[in-house]
């Protein structure tokens, strides 16, 4: 079986975990996908089509810095097991002084993420670009479900900006009009451009944990994902609504979730692939 080749490691050399500015964290994780399959395939699909990525991303070289790809996640065991094994990798670069760059796998990766976090007291708020509001008490019996990523996160205390949501359910609309710290522009309030109102809540922290799930842009522009849906964000949208986040507050880590390649749409893992990078780019600055 052929090695796995390292994010972007056609142009730029790997580096060490020790001198890394970020760690690319790939997670096969998939569990409870409730429609289309396959973003288990996700990560390797990105980072084999990051090989074709230019190092210059338009505004500067952000893989430079360095770049260290970690081996993937083992995501066998009980869900609880997958998630504390995730918060150690990306606890790994945090601790390191790293921008860790996780690659899922289905949405409920973002927890273990959370799970780190926490587990250092780090005060952050999480930015949610999703189609999905993803806060449902559980879904199809599983509190672990993808359905309910962000409720579990928010439970750890994190405050939450969700972008361009366009797919909800009763449940979830009633818990983030009553519950504290869930603010939101749903893909209703964005299709006009980025709104008057500063897109950073009043008191947010400073430190963000950026979790794009590509179902967030419309599905003409990412149709490689279990969920699609119509009146999404387009390319253009995502990179205002990006810089907008990223130049108000310090990154601290990042992931993109529910990438499920089809043959048909190489594009889409290109894009996701894409996405990842100028995210990195973004965060980067942002970080420094």
């Amino acid at each position: 079986m052929d090695r796995q080749p390292g994010f972007l490691e056609s142009d730029l050399v790997p580096v060490s975990a020790e001198h890394a500015r970020f760690h690319v964290i790939p997670v096969p994780y998939e569990r409870t996908t409730s429609y289309g399959k396959g973003t288990a395939l996700g990560p390797a699909a990105i980072l084999e089509a990051s090989q074709q990525l230019e190092v210059f991303d338009g505004i500067g070289a952000p893989g430079e810095a360095g770049i260290h790809t970690q081996p993937a996640v083992d995501c066998t065991g009980a869900a609880g097991e997958v998630m504390d094994a995730i918060a150690a990798r990306v606890g790994r670069a945090l601790d390191m002084g790293a921008l860790p760059v996780m690659l899922g796998g289905e949405h409920t990766v973002t927890l273990g993420a959370a799970l780190a976090l926490k587990a250092r007291g780090i005060e952050a708020g999480f930015v949610q670009f999703d189609a999905h509001a993803d806060l449902r008490g559980e879904y199809e019996g599983s509190e672990y479900s993808h359905a309910c990523v962000m409720r579990r996160v928010h439970e750890l205390g994190f405050p939450i900006l969700q972008l361009g949501v366009r797919d909800l359910c009763r449940e979830e609309a009633q818990y983030r009009q009553n519950a504290q710290g869930i603010h939101f522009f749903d893909a209703e309030d964005l299709r006009h451009g980025l709104p008057e109102t500063p897109i950073m809540p009043a008191g947010f922290p400073e430190l963000i944990y950026i979790t794009f799930d590509v179902d967030g842009l419309d599905a003409a522009v990412m149709p490689a994902t279990g969920t699609p849906q119509p009146g999404g964000l387009g390319w253009y949208d995502a990179l205002d609504l990006l810089r907008s986040v990223t130049t108000a507050r310090r990154v601290i880590g990042m992931d993109v979730v529910e990438l499920a390649p089809q043959p048909l749409f190489h594009g889409a893992t290109f894009t996701a692939a894409k996405l990842t990078y100028r995210m990195m780019g973004m965060g980067s600055q942002a970080s420094r």
